[in-house]
């Protein structure tokens, strides 16, 4: 489903130029849950970002079902996000003004898929993170724990194909945070989503099928 060929991506520091990727080629089958390991400025993010279209490689090819999105204009990579991707964030970024349900119906209304069937849907998914009765609390009234879980929900609203998650447990508890890892697994299992996650975290190494190290350019899988 997505494919990296040849990728070279560096940075400018000052007067001197930070590589992060060299010559990156790598496969990602469908349906599979991703994890990414590496110490701080290693290109986590990074590669999340390149791969969602909102950085772009000095070289190379990101293909996603045999389109190199390296090559869309910035409309078309837009698009691939808004249909395509769902994306689940350390610090949640629901939007403050909106309330739980027009939070996770957003993702339906950008993609014109604002339907009974649609809504339906997510609100049976926020009923499996158990969060029904709060469909139109505010994000201030919500705990750390409970905003992720709307967070995920509309990451799932559209039924993406890639689910990308940057430190998602980062800003929770222990307890929480073990919470939000079932709650991603169960829920992207059962959408048959392909999950990329950068994290510190290695209680989520429990669910991975694969798990890369972002190390000397490039990825190790362990």
């Amino acid at each position: 489903m997505l494919e990296i060929k040849g990728l070279f991506k560096k940075y400018q520091e000052a007067t001197r130029d930070i590589l992060i990727f060299q010559d990156l080629n790598i496969n990602f089958a469908p349906e599979t849950k991703n994890i990414f390991l590496g110490s701080s400025g290693s290109g986590k993010s990074t590669f999340l970002n390149l791969i969602s279209g909102l950085d772009s490689p000095n070289a190379g090819e990101i293909l996603f079902a045999n389109e190199d999105i390296c090559q869309y204009n910035d409309q078309l990579k837009t698009l691939y996000r808004r249909k395509h991707i769902g994306f689940i964030f350390q610090f949640f970024n629901l939007l403050p003004t909106l309330s739980v349900r027009e939070n996770i119906l957003l993702a339906l209304e950008l993609n014109e898929i604002n339907n009974r069937e649609n809504q339906d849907y997510v609100f049976s998914l926020l009923d499996k993170v158990g969060l029904l009765d709060r469909l139109d609390s505010m994000p201030e009234t919500l705990s750390g724990g409970q905003q992720q879980r709307v967070a995920i929900v509309r990451a799932l609203a559209h039924k993406p194909k890639l689910i990308i998650a940057d430190e998602p447990t980062g800003n929770l508890d222990t307890e929480t945070a073990q919470t939000i890892i079932s709650l991603i697994e169960n829920l992207v299992q059962e959408t048959k989503a392909t999950l990329m996650i950068a994290t510190h975290d290695e209680k989520l190494l429990n669910i991975a099928d694969n798990v890369f190290k972002i190390e000397n350019k490039g990825l190790t899988k362990l």
